[in-house]
Formats: C-alpha cells, structure tokens, sequence
C-alpha cells in the first residue's frame, strides 16, 4: 500500500459529517491481570506508550471522523473513567451497557446512536485495544472501507495478512477480487469477496492457512451503512433490530435511552455479530488491512512490542538476572518500586503492582482468566479482582 505522508493526501469520497466510528471498550482484560482490574480494565490502562489503548484508539480516528461522530460504548463500571480519559468526547456519546450481552447488541446500540443523527450514517464498529503502529496507513483503509460501505449496500470487514500460524484469532477466507463500482471511490485498498468465516483454529490448520496466502485474520473490525446493517438484523435477528430502531427513538434524550437499555438489555439475547450476522450474510466484502497490527490477547505478546535484551529478556521496570531467558517483566508500581531478579528461569510472565505479583509460563498465559475467577470467588481477595 502506498502510505499517506498527511492526512491531507488521504482519498475522501463520504461526507465527513456522515462518517462515524463505534468503539467497543467494555471488556474486562482479565488476562492481563494484575495491571488490568474491572474498573480499569485492559483498554484503559497503559502498556505501551503513554496513553491508554483507548486514548490511543480515538486518536487514530480523529483525523478522518468528526469528534461529534465518534461513540464509546463501555458498561456501567468503567463509564466514568471512559469519560474521564476522553473529556474532548460529548459526554452523552460515552454509553454503558446495564450488562454484557456480547457483540451483536452492542453494533445494534450503535446502530440506534448513528441512526439518531443520521439515515445517511456509515458507521465503522472498532474494538478499543488493538495496537495499530502506522496510523496513517489505517486511516487510509478506514476511509477506502467507509466509502465502499457509503455507496454500495454490502458488509465490509477489515482482515489481517496472517504472519505467523496464530491459533488465537478468527480466520476469513479471502474470495475474488471486488470488481470497481461506479462513482465510489477506495484508494488503494484492496477488497475481495468474504467466501467464509473459521474460529480459532488448530496449529496444523493455522500453517495451512498460512501457506495458502487465501485466509486474513479477523480482526473484528466492520463498517456498514446504517441502512445496510439495519436491513441484516432486520433479515436474521429481527428482535434485534425491532431493539435499535426503539433505541434511536430514545437516543436524543439519554436519560431516556439509559432507562430503556438499564430495562430491555438483561433479556436480550447473548450473541456476537459474527455469529448473528455475518456468517449468514451474503454482502460480506473484505478489505486486506495493509497495515501492522496487534490484538494482544495476553500478557506474552506484549513482548513483540518491548526490545529484548541479549537473552530475549523483555521488561518494563528494573530487571536483574542471571542465566534468565525469554522472560517478560512488567513493574507497574507506583511507590516503593525495587529491582525484579531473576536466576535460571525461562518463558515467564513476571508482573509486580503495589498489591500483587503475578508468576506465570508464557504458555500458560490465556489461563489467567481462570485465576481472576478463583480471585473473585475468595471475600478476602475480591478486592484484588
């Protein structure tokens, strides 16, 4: 992809005022416990950089989406401190669930908040703790993708090129090549037919994805037209999208809308937009996200972001060792910090906050969810969680 050396020189075809981003931030980031607790949970912490990866995730967008356009969904724990960190966002455009009830209630949430402002709304729906080095890049397909969404009835969804067999990400079957469509103009970017949708799959599998060059990453990015994301729910989750079209009524008073979602979400049923949408429609297109990218899953691929030292040692904080190798450390400590040490062990997550160590195989890593959840089972830990 021929990179954007300013955010002049980006194609544009939308009208800015029709572009929206909706911004998913209501996860726990269990794996990432210690740093990451329930009100501040892994997409409002810092990692990397010196601001959140919701910070981070608004500002990739800001460029090529008016502030007024771009929505946070989060829940009810974290709402405050969403607001907190963006204070340049209209506070009614930061919007708590009552309860998670995954991702397809969360689209049509946002769906409902476009649709309020604007039939002519083309929303792209963005997880908020994704790691995305060249912005200029993304932003270039971001709008390549806006456009197609804004000028033809079809799903895009944004895949990754796979570097590595990876079994913790969705795969997407890349099909033929999108034919160009009259007066939309998309840039550089590259569409392709979305022939199907795999979950995470085995090693074996992975290498053979890899290998064929056919399969991108899902990296749980969409972007769709209100009118075209509304006539999906509308073909395969008509309850769903019965709940946006009663939301968006509401959406201009949001005391009201609070009240209605704190008395419809509980019984709404659990289910993400793949499963409810996508892996049936037949307007799925593509786009290939020529950018870097990372959704880090777990503590262990914070290391590909942290130069490592001799022994492939990566850390964040003082660390001393002897005969340690492949190890990520992570100081988080506020007060009373002190060296972390280390002698002849390998392939560990070692993280240190003022109230708690973690000791973990990087192997073993996506299991820390597991340990969270003995965590809140304990009254005398709960506090810890």
């Amino acid at each position: 992809m021929k990179k954007a050396t300013s955010t002049s020189s980006i194609q544009r075809n939308l009208p800015a005022k029709n572009r929206f981003v909706v911004i998913m931030a209501g996860g726990k980031g269990e794996r990432f416990w210690p740093v990451s607790r329930e009100k501040t949970p892994k997409q409002l912490i810092t990692l990397l950089g010196n601001r959140s990866f919701l910070q981070q995730a608004v500002a990739r967008v800001s460029p090529v989406i008016p502030t007024e356009n771009i929505f946070v969904i989060t829940n009810q724990v974290q709402a405050a401190e969403v607001r907190r960190q963006l204070p340049q966002l209209p506070k009614e455009n930061v919007v708590a669930e009552p309860c998670g009830r995954d991702t397809c209630p969360a689209v049509a949430l946002g769906a409902s908040l476009v649709g309020a402002r604007t039939p002519d709304g083309v929303m792209a729906v963005l997880p908020a703790d994704h790691v995305i080095p060249n912005e200029k890049a993304f932003q270039q397909v971001l709008l390549d993708c806006l456009n197609l969404a804004g000028g033809a009835r079809v799903i895009v969804t944004i895949g990754i090129k796979p570097t590595e067999p990876a079994t913790g990400y969705g795969y997407i079957k890349s099909g033929a090549l999108l034919p160009p469509i009259p007066g939309v103009k998309v840039g550089s970017t590259a569409f392709h037919t979305a022939e199907r949708f795999v979950e995470k799959p085995p090693f074996e599998t992975a290498v053979k994805y890899l290998e064929s060059g056919e399969y991108r990453w899902n990296a749980g990015m969409f972007i769709w037209s209100h009118a075209t994301v509304m006539e999906g729910l509308r073909q395969y989750r008509p309850e769903m999208e019965a709940a946006s079209r009663r939301w968006m009524l509401a959406a201009p008073a949001p005391a009201k809308l609070t009240r209605m979602l704190k008395a419809e979400y509980p019984s709404i049923t659990k289910i993400s937009i793949d499963y409810a949408l996508l892996e049936h429609a037949t307007n799925v297109v593509l786009a290939d996200g020529a950018f870097a990218w990372d959704d880090l899953g777990a503590w262990s691929a914070l290391a590909r972001h942290l130069p490592p030292d001799q022994q492939g040692n990566c850390a964040v904080g003082d660390f001393i060792h002897v005969d340690a190798a492949r190890n990520l450390v992570f100081d988080a400590r506020t007060k009373n910090r002190t060296p972390i040490t280390a002698v002849g062990v390998c392939d560990l997550v070692l993280v240190h906050t003022d109230d708690a160590v973690l000791v973990a195989h990087k192997n073993e890593s996506q299991k820390i969810k597991e340990l969270v959840k003995k965590l809140s089972s304990n009254p005398r830990l709960q506090s810890l969680v």
